[in-house]
């Protein structure tokens, strides 16, 4: 992954994102459930987990564009918590594109346990620049 993008002192390196998966299928990536994405009650984050479903849509459509004339960022997010984990668990987010056009890419993201169920549902759309 170093030789696309440089992940430190960014977000996804103070999270402890680590990137496991990236082609032209998708993204997959984990994030642990420490210090760093929990909230006060001990539990994951919802901003943590909407951080996680950015970054892997960012890493996917970055990686899906011409990286000498293009850049990417967030246009929109959404999220759907639907379980919570503790302290020492991991979660894993799949991401794949719905849409991939000339100036948006929309990405439907998965958070899910170490058991496959799923945590959070997002769907994110990227917008596509010119540099």
């Amino acid at each position: 992954m170093s030789e696309i993008l440089n992940f430190d002192d960014t977000l996804v390196h103070h999270l402890g994102i680590e990137i496991i998966q990236l082609n032209e299928e998708g993204v997959v990536a984990t994030m642990p459930v420490d210090k760093r994405t929990i909230q006060p009650f001990g539990i994951l984050h919802g901003g943590a987990s909407v951080a996680l479903a950015e970054s892997v849509a960012s890493i996917g459509t970055y990686h899906l564009i011409d990286q000498e004339k293009q850049n990417c960022v967030g246009l929109e997010i959404n999220a759907n918590h639907l379980r919570a984990k503790k302290v020492g668990s991991k979660v894993k987010a799949i991401a794949k594109t719905l849409h991939r056009g000339r100036k948006t890419m929309v990405w439907d993201i998965k958070i899910v346990d170490e058991e496959e169920k799923l945590v959070c549902v997002s769907r994110c759309t990227m917008a596509i620049i010119d540099i």
